[in-house]
């Protein structure tokens, strides 16, 4: 859908663009990308049905998600989980008095094991020379995004008062405004206090800024921005896999387990709410563990 096209949809419907602000705002918790997200799914299915939405029935709801039936499970199971939390925000304020999404079973979404580094590629990509401030920057993202398994976004937002290096910790705020204290290693420190006195004041110019790490525009990197750059260095590296900033969380997690760490401290590393998201890096660790098991020279027949 064109970004004109969101006004023209809300504009036939002056009550549901109220709902959809109000509920927006209620979503607070959430991260900006989610609220885009819920916005985005909720404008398609009004423009799918050219009316209120708030009053559709179960039906309504089911023709919907079968018209949709070409698009992969874990997009339908979106949708519908965008539009049941909608109708969920409405009986609260009291505008429906059922949810006609509560009984409709959520598409089977097959999980599918996380993507990881091996030790190896991690060295590799973490083996950069820098020689200008742009490597410096690089190279303290790369190296804390691996020791600590933090998100992209909270890499992005992190501020310069929520580094603790003489504590060897860091404090960010996750899904939710959930803060947490992560420590971080030897390697990330180094590059952090390299990129730090070396680097950061040549990209920030004559501006200031409370984010640490800063873009060739002298404003806080963006997600777009750091992706491209991590494109950039694992093509490099000659690392053949589809990288992108969250493999480095899922080899950070998966490493942690392969030699020995708790699945609760992972967890709470990782920022999980629930600890059935982090099990399924048990599976890549397991799988590990039968592959070293069969190729073990005693154990071959």
């Amino acid at each position: 859908m064109e970004k004109e096209e969101y006004g023209e949809v809300l504009a036939r419907n002056p009550e549901l663009k109220k709902y959809i602000e109000e509920y927006l705002v209620a979503e607070y918790n959430t991260s900006q990308n989610s609220r885009n997200s819920y916005k985005y799914d909720l404008i398609n299915f009004a423009r799918f049905y050219k009316r209120n939405i708030a009053y559709l029935q179960k039906e309504d709801i089911q023709e919907y998600l079968r018209w949709e039936n070409k698009r992969k499970a874990k997009t339908r199971a979106h949708h519908l989980t965008s539009l049941k939390n909608f109708y969920n925000y409405l009986m609260n304020i009291n505008v429906i008095k059922i949810n006609p999404c509560d009984s409709i079973k959520m598409p089977k979404v097959e999980k599918k094991l996380p993507v990881y580094l091996t030790i190896q590629e991690v060295d590799r990509l973490l083996n950069i020379r820098t020689s200008n401030a742009y490597d410096l920057r690089n190279k303290a993202m790369l190296e804390l995004l691996y020791a600590s398994g933090i998100r992209i976004s909270e890499l992005c937002n992190l501020t310069i008062s929520n580094l603790y290096l003489e504590d060897k910790t860091i404090k960010v705020m996750g899904k939710g405004s959930k803060e947490r204290i992560i420590p971080i290693n030897d390697y990330a420190i180094k590059a952090l206090q390299e990129y730090i006195t070396y680097g950061r004041g040549e990209l920030l110019g004559t501006k200031d800024s409370e984010y640490v790490f800063i873009s060739s525009r002298h404003t806080k990197i963006s997600r777009q921005a750091f992706f491209k750059i991590i494109k950039e260095l694992v093509e490099k590296a000659g690392i053949k896999k589809n990288v992108s900033p969250h493999i480095l969380r899922h080899s950070f997690a998966t490493h942690l387990l392969n030699n020995g760490a708790d699945l609760r401290i992972v967890q709470e590393l990782l920022g999980h709410s629930d600890i059935s998201t982090t099990q399924i890096y048990t599976h890549v660790s397991n799988e590990k563990l039968e592959k070293d098991y069969d190729k073990h020279p005693l154990l071959k027949k």
